[in-house]
């Protein structure tokens, strides 16, 4: 048994809570600790509760909050070496631990993907308990093959469907920032998502989470019907499509 819950999704804010019978964890801390607090309080839980934080890289939008939730909790803070020694200035060191490719936390199996953005050590997840599994990547201009091949018929994906490419280079940003969000060190694309999916999404898959959604760049409509469309040109119907949002939770799914 899993369950999932986006906090927050975007370039404001990143937070996922992800809990089993035995432990609660969130993967990024990008949002306030009275944030964390007044969500999790609508599930009856504190932020006393939260076992572990993975961080997928240092960018504000995913460490924001960190600092305060490591001061007022136990929190132990799971990162991948190359992310310790910007993590230490705001995490003692007895609070980090350092995570190998492959680890376990508690009954979780976790392996890492490394991911490609404009900062050092980015990592995505994929996240097994029983027989539940997840994955997890945003912020990221490609996705090696032999990631894909690890990620295929997975149960739950969560998916950076950042931005419609129309949108982004007809729209107001300058031109290196469009360069850099549609690069192979910047963010995924509703169109290169929605073609990985087509590839690793299986009979086991139930829900698909489009995660980190621009708010200058795409439209909740756009992210879901270029998944829809390329999803039904393979013959895949039957998988719930859930958009994550900035400042909203979204629902709670059990696995």
């Amino acid at each position: 048994m899993m369950k999932v819950r986006t906090i927050a999704s975007g370039s404001k804010g990143n937070c996922t809570l992800i809990t089993n019978s035995r432990l609660n964890f969130i993967i990024d801390m990008g949002i306030s600790y009275l944030s964390l607090k007044n969500s999790l309080n609508k599930l009856e839980m504190t932020p006393d509760m939260i076992d572990a934080v993975l961080i997928t890289h240092t960018h504000k939008d995913h460490i924001m909050g960190l600092s305060s939730l490591i001061k007022k909790t136990n929190v132990k803070c799971y990162i991948p070496e190359g992310l310790y020694e910007e993590i230490n200035k705001i995490v003692p060191s007895e609070q980090i631990v350092i995570i190998e490719d492959e680890f376990d936390l508690e009954t979780f199996h976790i392996q890492l993907i490394h991911t490609s953005h404009d900062v050092p050590f980015s990592v995505g997840y994929i996240i097994t308990s029983e027989d539940a599994s997840l994955v997890y990547v945003t912020d990221t201009g490609y996705i090696n093959q032999r990631y894909l091949k690890k990620m295929k018929n997975k149960t739950i994906y969560i998916m950076e469907s950042n931005h419609d490419e129309k949108m982004l280079m007809e729209g107001p940003y300058p031109y290196y920032l469009k360069q850099r969000v549609i690069g192979d060190k910047g963010h995924l694309s509703n169109h290169t998502t929605a073609g990985y999916l087509k590839e690793i999404v299986g009979k086991d898959t139930k829900y698909i989470i489009l995660a980190h959604l621009s708010e200058h760049n795409n439209t909740e409509e756009l992210a879901r019907t270029t998944l829809e469309e390329e999803l039904m040109g393979a013959g895949i119907l039957d998988k719930e499509i859930i958009i994550a949002k900035q400042h909203e939770e979204g629902p709670y799914i059990e696995v």
